[in-house]
């Protein structure tokens, strides 16, 4: 059923609960504990439900359009994709204390090695005219213990039909940065008991980061391709915020000669 917000009941429901929550909000330095308490608990239940309308409504109109496929793709293409974070909204969008193995959105998996996790994950809407993605991915990281973090993305099944030891499969990315650090690529392939790695460091220095895996130097069995995923590994990501604006994949056949 369609909400109406503009209705004449409504608005005046919308006021009275307006007046109530100035009024608590003024009252709360003398309010009893007992009440206080009562109060607080469902204001973070107000404020949940605020939190996920607000994240629905910026998404929903703010541009770039949500589900938004704009994607600079090299000339021949036969395939480009860009994953779920950076194209329509998840639930949950953020996440604090993020243990090892957890599932953010429905593609992505985090990996770490720390006993008392101090990272947070949230999806955040992209504003600026530039961004050709709806959305953005922002890491905090605080004190980092352990020796690895890393980022995987798994890639639908269109990335691995038709796919060749000719074919180049490119990466690229948007990255902002409080700290220097040093990111890596890696490009899993599977096919049948084995998995193709190629890593790359993306170049961080220049304005367009892009990479590209050459499947021409793997042992891939074009035969027994299942499925491919990236990992996006960060080096020394302690004390840094780390916001991927864009990530979008695809791939071309390498021309013949």
């Amino acid at each position: 059923m369609a909400l109406k917000a503009g209705g004449f009941f409504e608005k005046i429901l919308h006021r009275r609960a307006l007046r109530r929550w100035a009024e608590a909000a003024r009252a709360a330095e003398t309010t009893d504990l007992a009440t206080l308490k009562q109060l607080r608990g469902q204001a973070r239940q107000i404020r949940r439900r605020i939190d996920q309308l607000t994240h629905v409504a910026d998404g929903r109109l703010t541009l770039p359009t949500i589900g938004s496929n704009a994607i600079q793709r090299p000339l021949h293409s036969d395939w480009a994709y860009r994953p779920q974070i950076w194209r329509g909204p998840i639930a949950p969008f953020g996440m604090a204390s993020v243990e090892n193995k957890s599932r953010f959105g429905d593609e992505a998996t985090v990996f770490h090695d720390c006993n008392h996790s101090e990272l947070t994950l949230r999806q955040i809407r992209n504003r600026r005219e530039s961004d050709l993605a709806p959305f953005g991915l922002r890491m905090d990281v605080f004190r980092f213990e352990g020796s690895f973090l890393s980022l995987a993305v798994d890639l639908p099944q269109e990335a691995v039909g038709g796919l060749k030891r000719k074919h180049l499969v490119r990466l690229q990315t948007i990255v902002e940065t409080e700290r220097p650090l040093e990111i890596f690529a890696r490009l899993n392939v599977r096919h049948g008991p084995n998995v193709e790695q190629i890593v790359r460091e993306l170049p961080l220095y220049q304005d367009d980061v892009m990479v590209e895996f050459d499947l021409a130097y793997t042992k891939l069995n074009e035969k027994r391709v299942e499925a491919m995923w990236i990992d996006l590994i960060f080096e020394g990501p302690e004390m840094n915020q780390i916001t991927l604006r864009d990530v979008t994949l695809s791939r071309r056949p390498r021309a013949e000669i």
